[in-house]
């Protein structure tokens, strides 16, 4: 589980912007606004941040955005890295188009990058740097 103080930084790709619209795959229609943070697999090894299959621990977490878009809401740590238990993304509990508004918020672009800082092992703070 990530400790007080633990961070990495995520640099945002096409398909974190345009999660809905940019796809390799043709499993759903295309949903304009989603987005999401991608969890290099060095990250959520060393964190331990684990996806739903996991029943040590919740992949669910507590999140708020530095610059005050988005206060108290939820993320979810999904996705399989090669060892399956482990999380490759975060995005809105539930709520898909969550990242995709704030990163619409923050004029967010290609090649920004995200600070992911765990303020608890539970709750996370994100900045664009």
């Amino acid at each position: 589980m990530p400790q007080a103080g633990d961070s990495f930084i995520t640099t945002l790709k096409r398909p974190h912007l345009q999660w809905g619209e940019f796809r390799h795959t043709n499993s759903r229609g295309i949903r304009i606004g989603e987005g999401y943070l991608q969890i290099p697999s060095v990250h959520a090894y060393n964190f331990n941040i684990t996806n739903k299959s996991s029943n040590i621990r919740s992949a669910e977490y507590d999140f708020s955005t530095s610059d005050g878009f988005i206060t108290n809401s939820r993320l979810l740590a999904s996705g399989n890295q090669y060892q399956s238990e482990f999380a490759k993304q975060f995005h809105g509990l539930r709520n898909l188009e969550l990242l995709g508004d704030w990163f619409a918020n923050i004029d967010a672009q290609i090649g920004d990058q995200i600070e992911i800082k765990f303020i608890t092992p539970t709750e996370i703070l994100l900045t664009k740097l």
